[in-house]
């Protein structure tokens, strides 16, 4: 197995994105976990990352 690829530890983020009129909110854990929300309100969204924000710690969530 010497073409093994050893793979990199995600860092923990919150992303939002908005595509065909729907956000999207992703949530990656430092353990590998990873969450996809939906909203049809960017207020909501938003809401929803910040307090994913918070509950992970981080300084910022990201707009993409």
């Amino acid at each position: 197995m010497d073409n093994v690829v050893p793979i990199r530890k995600a860092l923990p983020c919150v992303e939002v994105v908005e595509a065909c009129g729907e956000w999207f909110v992703r949530v990656v854990e430092q353990d590998y976990q990873e969450l996809t929300r939906s909203f049809e309100l960017e207020s909501f969204a938003l809401s929803f990352a910040e307090g994913q924000r918070i509950r992970l710690h981080l300084d910022k969530f990201v707009r993409l």
